[in-house]
């Protein structure tokens, strides 16, 4: 199958996955009573959703276009040898890693924070609520998970599956699904950890694994009680609406 067939199968995945996920909403409701068309709906899904990934996906495949013209890397093929599915769970792994570890870092960082506190804005918190991300952080992170992809001569589909999996699980993560999965959120990322991160409460300096929760447990940063969060969001002011939370990065560090 050629990659363009497979990027447009990989879009009917996440097209298919998107409802099967908005349906177990209604039919399993983390948050009961959450509606589907929520502040910030349109936002999510039109400017952060299409057009801010659509104009990034550009400036990102320009930039690596460029770091490997640049240094020929790419030539060397040094990863062409292994099979697609080892290419796969190679990067899967080590850019998981990567997300934990610079996650962590932006909540303890001032600056880093300032791109962050964008996704971390939505009061409610479903399966389109996990695209709200600043443009620079997406920048960031997009462009330090396909480099290497590409940089390591990766067979063309591998950056094509990666995607694709990291938009279902984006979308998984912060879904409003009541998921009980027991000792494998031990291994396994779910809704059940990552809803704790974006609530208002102690759990939102914690729990920051995307893919594999195993990176909170082995370092000390999960947290998972019995109970539910009950209020989501920032406790602070933020705008209500994309080009204002994009500028609102930007404003001075000036003490009240």
């Amino acid at each position: 199958m050629e990659v363009s067939q497979i990027r447009f199968v990989m879009f009917g995945v996440i097209t298919a996955s998107a409802i099967i996920i908005i349906v177990l909403e209604r039919l399993f409701p983390y948050t009961k009573g959450q509606k589907i068309f929520r502040n910030g709906f349109v936002d999510d899904f039109i400017f952060y959703n299409f057009m801010q990934s659509f104009t990034l996906g550009i400036i990102i495949s320009y930039i690596i276009e460029f770091i490997d013209n640049s240094t020929q890397l790419s030539r060397l093929q040094l990863i062409s040898d292994w099979p697609v599915w080892l290419q796969l769970l190679f990067f899967l792994v080590t850019h998981d890693l990567y997300i934990y570890l610079f996650h962590k870092w932006q909540h303890k960082n001032k600056y880093l924070w300032r791109l962050h506190e964008a996704h971390h804005s939505p009061k409610q918190v479903d399966w389109l609520s996990g695209v709200r991300s600043h443009a620079l952080e997406i920048l960031i992170n997009q462009t330090v998970e396909f480099l290497p992809i590409m940089l390591l001569g990766a067979s063309p589909e591998v950056a094509v599956y990666k995607g694709a999996i990291s938009a279902i699980w984006g979308m998984y993560i912060h879904s409003n699904i009541d998921v009980r999965s027991g000792q494998f959120q031990k291994v396994i990322n779910g809704p059940e950890m990552h809803r704790w991160h974006h609530s208002t409460g102690k759990g939102r300096n914690r729990n920051f694994a995307t893919k594999l929760a195993v990176w909170d447990w082995i370092f000390n940063t999960a947290y998972l009680p019995a109970a539910k969060p009950s209020n989501y969001g920032l406790k602070t002011f933020f705008p209500d609406n994309y080009f204002r939370q994009t500028l609102f990065a930007f404003r001075s560090f000036k003490r009240k």
